[in-house]
């Protein structure tokens, strides 16, 4: 079994008369990229939230959102409200400041908004009691375990397309097999053929023996036997790792895959026949398939 990358979770829990939100969002990344938008009252508790976060989920592009939505009014809060006092107070300054100076009002909301203890709550606004945290921790939980749903019912589409994509190429390799004899014996023909073309006198400075080694030695190395068994047990270990116990594989199979290519590039290189040829396409296109999705793999 293997996880996705990609997740969705969400859960939710009332405290009081707060209804605390909590939504995750992951897409693929090579390592843990977290963001995150939580309630001005838990702000203290980030680090801890953080931590939580990247422990269950390991790795991946995730944003968590917690919000507290007041069930009287349905108002939500992500961030740190503003501070009417201290906002009215600059205001009031600066307006005094331009009737004194002279100077034409323009963007004043705006500056006043990055001014000193504008858009900071005060202690009791930003730290939730314990019972409060309590609530909050165990509506992550829930989450979380949403969120690990999600990726597993993600990772088991991801597994059955690999699976036929890997079908795909063992069929592919499969159709090899008929070309391989008659292949050799053109490119015989077609050296033997080449050999006819030279003079009599020519045909003479040739030492048989060396002949006969060269042809050996050249044809040895088009043969793809052992490209074909490569390729092969890249195809079962892609399969066996599919079968493991899906913790963080994704590079597994990356790697793997990569080897995949490095024998089917080795087929297309020696195969000087466009029958071949045509197969080796095939399943390097398949192979393409397999790379793009295994990098939404945990």
């Amino acid at each position: 079994m293997i996880l996705s990358m990609t997740g969705y979770g969400r859960a939710e829990n009332q405290w009081k008369e707060k209804k605390i939100v909590i939504e995750l969002r992951s897409l693929n990344s090579k390592t843990m990229d977290l963001s995150v938008r939580i309630a001005p009252a838990i702000r203290y508790k980030e680090l801890e939230i953080r931590n939580i976060v990247s422990q269950k989920l390991e790795r991946g592009k995730v944003d968590l959102s917690i919000s507290y939505q007041d069930i009287n009014t349905g108002s939500q809060s992500h961030f740190t409200p503003i501070n009417k006092e201290a906002f009215g107070y600059y205001y009031r300054e600066l307006q005094a400041l331009q009737g004194e100076l002279g100077i034409a009002p323009k963007d004043m909301a705006e500056a006043i908004l990055r001014l000193p203890d504008v858009m900071r709550s005060t202690e009791e606004e930003s730290n939730a009691s314990e019972e409060e945290w309590a609530v909050v921790e165990k509506t992550l939980g829930e989450a979380i375990e949403a969120f690990r749903q999600f990726r597993i019912q993600e990772g088991e589409s991801l597994e059955k397309m690999f699976r036929e994509k890997l079908d795909q190429i063992e069929g592919l390799l499969a159709e090899v097999a008929p070309y391989e004899k008659s292949r050799v014996e053109k490119i015989k023909q077609h050296l033997m053929q080449n050999l006819e073309k030279l003079s009599e006198e020519q045909k003479r400075q040739i030492d048989g023996n060396r002949l006969e080694q060269e042809m050996i030695y050249y044809l040895e190395k088009l043969d793809i036997n052992e490209e074909k068994v490569r390729l092969t047990n890249h195809l079962k270990y892609f399969r066996d790792t599919l079968d493991g116990d899906g913790s963080g594989v994704g590079k597994k199979l990356g790697f793997i895959a990569q080897e995949m290519g490095r024998e089917i590039n080795t087929l297309g290189s020696k195969s000087n026949q466009s029958e071949m040829q045509i197969i080796v396409v095939k399943m390097k296109d398949v192979l393409e398939q397999i790379k793009e999705q295994v990098l939404n793999v945990l």
